[in-house]
């Protein structure tokens, strides 16, 4: 290689941006990456100084130079990532109330993408999302980048300790079996079935996956559209205002739907798809699509039944129901556990629960509240009457709630509602 041992920090990325490089350099950028973690800190102040540089090409390398890093140099440059003091810096460059008017689009637009992507990347650094956020409240970006899957930088998911073929005891002993033979059949036989299985355990991460991703946009979505509506005035908002405030409600409309078709997929040992609490959220944003029914309150707990609008695929019998519980009462609550039943020509099916424990009400924070979402079957599309209990424990005091509910929607209208 052409770079010599003891070279600095600066010297490694002086090169590795320098005006006169025909293409990037990346046997510097590399060498670059490699000594950023002796001093973190250095190295981010640095590389604001070629980010901000006038000269286009040199500001697009330094550009590159991040990226690398973000993807090779671990939690401590993160960290250094992560802070108001640098992300301030690339604002800067994007804002037009610093360097955005003498900025080349080029580099504002690599910003953009670069802070994008690792909000999907990097959910745990809230301060990053916040300076995309910032941004985005600004009007400088309307609209996600949209970016191929290895420019995400999402890191994989973590491996199985156990492949899963093992998980199933009588496969695992078939599979055994398979592999002490001395007939190549049974060899053959063997290597489908792991092969099968193999499949499985990717399409269960691909889930994995997919469910990580709609719960960072829908924390990121929810928020901004709560933002823009607690500061909408129909008098001094701008027509741009209204447009975002549009398109941020289409977007979690569209994200109530993809969370709504996961959670009615879930299998009963399925709990790793953690969904059970986005629906609160959505249903806030997009409250023309669910209507609620207010189940039980007492002494400020208070219990509603949420109705959804779309039935599960392929399944216009069944209604999809969220139990929402939230707690303004002044004391915790502790042991919560809904049962439900439904006349013999029906059936009824609770979820696992969000949880099982409510803090008390904080008159600065939202109300505690626990999500559970409920499927009731009615194939033959008569009158729905559910029973309900409800137990738990309010401070010291142990509740149960006993009820019966028969204001449900029309079963033909189940689907369209």
């Amino acid at each position: 290689m052409a770079y010599q041992e003891g070279e600095s920090l600066e010297s490694w990325l002086n090169k590795a941006t320098h005006p006169a490089n025909r293409q990037e350099d990346w046997e510097y950028i590399i060498g670059f990456c490699d000594q950023v973690n002796k001093d973190p800190q250095i190295a981010v102040t640095l590389l604001v100084h070629k980010i901000h540089s006038p000269q286009e090409w040199e500001a697009l390398q330094a550009l590159t130079v991040l990226e690398a890093c973000m993807k090779n140099c671990g939690r401590r440059f993160h960290n250094e990532v992560g802070k108001y003091r640098f992300l301030n810096e690339l604002i800067k460059v994007v804002s037009p109330k610093y360097m955005g008017d003498s900025t080349p689009e080029k580099v504002k637009m690599k910003i953009v993408e670069m802070l994008y992507s690792w909000t999907v990347a990097f959910p745990s650094e809230v301060k990053i999302s916040e300076a995309y956020q910032t941004l985005r409240r600004q009007g400088l970006v309307t609209r996600d980048p949209e970016l191929p899957l290895d420019r995400t930088l999402i890191p994989s998911p973590p491996t199985r300790p156990k492949h899963p073929v093992f998980d199933n005891e009588d496969m695992g002993k078939l599979l055994a079996e398979l592999l002490r033979s001395k007939n190549p059949e049974d060899l053959q036989e063997a290597n489908r079935l792991i092969k099968n299985m193999v499949k499985e355990d990717e399409a269960r991460v691909h889930k994995v996956t997919k469910r990580i991703n709609t719960l960072e946009e829908v924390n990121i979505n929810v928020k901004l559209l709560t933002e823009m509506l607690s500061q909408y005035n129909k008098d001094s908002s701008t027509e741009s205002d209204k447009e975002i405030i549009k398109e941020l409600y289409e977007r979690c409309d569209k994200l109530r739907r993809a969370a709504f078709k996961m959670a009615t997929e879930t299998e009963d040992n399925d709990t790793s798809l953690g969904l059970f609490g986005v629906f609160p959220y959505l249903e806030t944003s997009c409250s023309p699509y669910f209507f609620f029914f207010l189940l039980t309150v007492t002494d400020g707990v208070r219990v509603l039944l949420n109705f959804a609008s779309d039935c599960p695929p392929g399944r216009p019998d069944v209604l999809v129901m969220v139990v929402s519980m939230l707690n303004t009462a002044p004391l915790p609550v502790h042991n919560v556990v809904l049962q439900a039943a439904v006349p013999k020509s029906m059936k009824v099916k609770l979820q696992p629960p969000s949880g099982t424990e409510l803090a008390a009400f904080n008159p600065v924070l939202p109300p505690a509240s626990i999500t559970q979402i409920m499927l009731l079957a009615n194939p033959a599309k008569e009158k729905v009457r559910l029973r309900y209990k409800l137990s738990f424990t309010l401070g010291d005091r142990l509740c149960n709630e006993v009820g019966e509910v028969d204001q449900f929607p029309p079963p033909e209208a189940w689907g369209f509602l």
